[in-house]
């Protein structure tokens, strides 16, 4: 009874946030206005600027910024107990990641859909506007890195999930154009989302797909290369940047917002069976969270880094994440149709977000805690819930008497948290009746596409942010939408290729210690600029500046003790890759964040230089220009 307290205490704070905080923050501070034309009317060109109705610019906006963000993070910050997971996912959706998401909405909303990059040069300075593109691109570069690794290692993990992934992308586009033409959404969306349930029960029962290994052997051979560098997660990564390639220069209507409605469909079914699951696994006793898990682990590993400041870095998108800002200014803010379907889009899609976050939680504690097979058969209760979270370090004495440590922080792999969720997910689907083989192929295919969608989402934001930088610095050839494309997709695929733990393509397992932390001063960058905004307008701005520091100090903490710590800093590893990111990406917030300090004083009732004005219709179209 108390696991299902716990779920139901934080959905109901969640609805009364929406309705009262998010409601101050729509009509009284940024004042909405349903008659301001927005960008995607203002700019229409039916490629990127598509005025859309709110609900299926919700599916877009919320698939984006949840991809796998809410589901790792929470997985591994249960290290330390599910209590400071769950207190951080409430405090930090309701009253900083709303209000981050939400600011970069508006504020994007009002400056013809300019990502937030692009809006700090005149809101702060020329010069910000620069260092924020640049680490809004190392940002980007690292989370494309990321994310195909996530889901390269979920196809190699979870066959059962590659058939329904992929096949979701031809239904998607084929939604869109029958939506182009007229048509109604919702219906062919539902029918592609039982078409989507039945490959899942196709892979799981019948066609689990998986790389022929022959493939890497005729590869190896036609390339002189070594084997090694045509694993499957490098095959996989490879296809999936090819993909991200062409659906980030297709029109949104083809593939993105048709499939990211399909993808929150799909999230509203997985949300009610696991919170179904949850109620009758609580009531019936088979899910404990006080028996399964330590409210706050007391057994802490030496290689463990601090619960503060890691656990503000370590769980983001469940709590605040800057790529949020990314994905509200740089294409959430094309489409929405009117500005008051901002409060829907942005503060409901991060109060859902939370909600997201603490079922994970849930799933990986209590969820866990129903059962795992392990060593010595299945596990329950706490040994269930340790056998992925041993927070120990054991030494192993292998066959042929070498010995490796096991347990602890170091163990902390991306592929077996997020097997932590697809675990405890699945035990709580399975109690409802359905069977477990099913089960782990729904919340599998759930997690792979959320994060393809993420994938494909930030290579378009990156296109944007190279294309700004390109006008910025006057290289003309990045402002083409095609080459800009092609250097975001070759960079993260660069990035991913690094050779590592689990040999080429282990550049997002390698980067993923980076991750967290600039996401996190990505945040804090974004929240300089929305306090910049309102206090050139006389607005309050306290609400804003005091989770903005705590995002500048804890996330920049984190970097230092990792770069820096005397047991296992990145220098005294020697791992110069991450000490190099790490270094450049702090050096450019500092600059910022210095920028911003000289310009305050000087800002406070003084708007900002208007855009120019635009061009007619006629001279629009006689520039080349599309219209709707």
């Amino acid at each position: 009874m108390f696991t299902l307290l716990v779920a139901f205490g934080s959905f109901a704070g969640f609805l009364l946030a929406y309705h009262t905080y998010g409601r101050w923050l729509a009509r009284k501070l940024f004042a909405l206005d349903q008659d301001a034309e927005a960008p995607s009317v203002q700019l229409c060109d039916n490629i990127d600027y598509v005025p859309t109705p709110k609900h299926v610019v919700f599916g877009h906006h919320f698939t984006s910024i949840a991809g796998t963000g809410p589901i790792v993070g929470p997985a591994i910050a249960v290290f330390w107990g599910w209590l400071p997971a769950l207190l951080w996912v409430l405090i930090g959706s309701i009253f900083i990641g709303a209000v981050h998401d939400f600011g970069a909405l508006v504020i994007s909303l009002r400056n013809r859909g300019q990502t937030v990059g692009e809006i700090a040069g005149r809101i702060i300075s020329p010069r910000a506007k620069v260092l924020f593109l640049t680490v809004l691109f190392l940002a980007l570069t690292i989370v494309l890195a990321i994310f195909g690794l996530v889901i390269a290692k979920i196809f190699e993990i979870y066959p059962q999930s590659v058939l329904s992934v992929w096949i979701a992308m031809p239904l998607a586009v084929a939604i869109g154009f029958w939506y182009r033409r007229g048509g109604s959404l919702l219906w062919p969306s539902v029918i592609a989302l039982v078409v989507l349930y039945a490959a899942v029960y196709i892979g799981a029962e019948h066609l689990p797909l998986t790389l022929p290994a022959e493939w890497s052997k005729q590869l190896a051979s036609a390339t002189g290369l070594d084997a090694s560098w045509f694993n499957p997660v490098v095959l996989w990564t490879t296809l999936l940047m090819i993909y991200c390639f062409i659906a980030s220069v297709l029109p949104v209507w083809v593939l993105l917002q048709p499939r990211d409605y399909i993808n929150s469909h799909q999230l509203f079914v997985a949300l009610v069976l696991l919170i179904a699951g949850l109620g009758v696994a609580a009531l019936t006793g088979q899910a404990d969270l006080q028996a399964s898990t330590p409210a706050i682990a007391k057994e802490i590993p030496a290689d463990a880094p601090p619960i503060f400041p890691f656990l503000f870095v370590t769980i983001a998108c469940g709590a605040v994440s800057g790529f949020h800002c990314l994905v509200s200014s740089g294409t959430t803010s094309k489409q929405i149709a009117r500005e008051p379907d901002a409060q829907y889009v942005a503060v409901g899609g991060m109060l859902l977000e939370g909600a997201l976050a603490v079922l994970v939680i849930l799933a990986c504690c209590a969820g866990l805690g129903m059962g795992v097979e392990g060593a010595e058969g299945r596990l329950t209760g706490r040994a269930a819930w340790e056998s992925k979270y041993q927070s120990k370090i054991t030494e192993v004495t292998a066959a042929d008497g070498t010995t490796s440590t096991v347990g602890g922080w170091a163990n902390h792999r991306l592929g077996q948290k997020v097997g932590a969720f697809v675990d405890g997910g699945a035990n709580f689907l399975s109690a409802i009746g359905i069977p477990l083989k099913y089960s782990l192929a729904v919340i599998a295919v759930l997690v792979a596409c959320f994060a393809a969608t993420t994938l494909d989402t930030a290579t378009r934001l990156q296109r944007y942010v190279i294309q700004e930088l390109g006008a910025s610095l006057h290289v003309q050839p990045l402002t083409n939408k095609y080459t800009a494309t092609f250097v975001a997709v070759a960079a993260g695929l660069a990035v991913a290729m690094i050779k590592g733990p689990i040999g080429p393509g282990s550049g997002g397992m390698i980067l993923w210690p980076l991750f967290g932390a600039t996401n996190q001063l990505l945040a804090g960058l974004a929240m300089l600029v929305t306090a910049f905004y309102l206090w050139r307008r006389g607005k309050p701005v306290a609400f804003i500046v005091v989770p903005m520091a705590l995002m500048f100090v804890m996330p920049a903490w984190a970097m230092l003790w990792n770069m820096f710590n005397a047991e296992s800093g990145w220098w005294q590893d020697g791992n110069y890759l991450l000490v190099g990111f790490g270094a450049a990406i702090l050096a450019l917030q500092a600059w910022m964040i210095a920028e911003a300090w000289a310009a305050w004083p000087r800002a406070k009732n003084i708007l900002e230089e208007a855009l120019p004005p635009l061009p007619s219709k006629a001279e629009h179209k006689l520039a080349g220009g599309r219209s709707c």
